[in-house]
């Protein structure tokens, strides 16, 4: 099982990553903490025994320290855990400086479950060709474990026939919303047909990012809204 440690400010969205580990195999979760402090107190922790915290899913913007300072503090325990930051922050230099302390991948809030999956399961692959305490047999081997964390283009994780960023769009609208959604309000929101806005929720609805309910208030037929999980 590779160990994974959670530190997320958001409560709301750190019980959604929880909930979207404890649907992989192979993961389980060491704690789930809010603040940079209770992360590197954790981290250090387990780092003393013989299970350390072999993942850190981390969100970039702690409140009490910059999540680029806690990367490099991370890199500096024995045995250093991996990292894939987290964030809703678009700049490139903080794409960069994440990069520099350590983060091996890199996923932009809001995203869907099955963009968290193909990160996860990419650094499964990863860690699984360049097992710790082992030496590597060539360039080749070394080069074939990298390429794992790789994604080629965004289409990799959209849904099939899916226009990322249309995806990106309708997920941040969802989560954006917590009374949730209908297909209509998704529609005007992000300039699309009511069609397309319903394709694409549903997809996100089938694969396990938002919940379907009904609403049968007020006249007329009843509406489907969506809410992220």
């Amino acid at each position: 099982m590779i160990s994974v440690l959670i530190v997320e400010d958001d409560p709301l969205i750190a019980a959604a990553h929880h909930t979207y580990l404890e649907r992989l195999e192979g993961f389980s979760t060491v704690a789930v903490v809010h603040t940079a402090r209770e992360a590197m107190q954790t981290a250090a922790t387990a780092a003393a025994t013989d299970s350390p915290v072999d993942l850190v899913l981390l969100d970039l913007g702690l409140p009490d320290a910059s999540g680029i300072s806690l990367a490099s503090a991370l890199a500096g325990l024995r045995p250093a855990p991996d990292i894939i930051a987290i964030t809703s922050e678009r700049d490139l230099e903080m794409v960069r400086a994440a990069v520099a302390h350590g983060a091996l991948a890199y996923l932009l809030k809001p995203f869907t479950f099955a963009a968290f999956r193909d990160r996860l399961e990419r650094y499964r692959r990863y860690r699984s060709a360049l097992p710790a305490g082992v030496d590597a047999a060539s360039q080749e081997e070394v080069d074939r474990a990298l390429s794992e964390l790789r994604v080629a283009t965004d289409k990799s994780v959209a849904p099939k026939g899916a226009a990322p960023q249309t995806n990106d769009d309708i997920a941040r609208v969802v989560r954006d919303d917590a009374a949730g959604v209908t297909a209509d309000e998704v529609a005007k929101r992000v300039g699309v047909s009511r069609v397309t806005a319903w394709r694409y929720l549903e997809r996100l609805a089938d694969e396990g990012t938002v919940n379907r309910t009904t609403d049968y208030g007020g006249a007329g037929r009843p509406k489907t809204r969506y809410q992220w999980r």
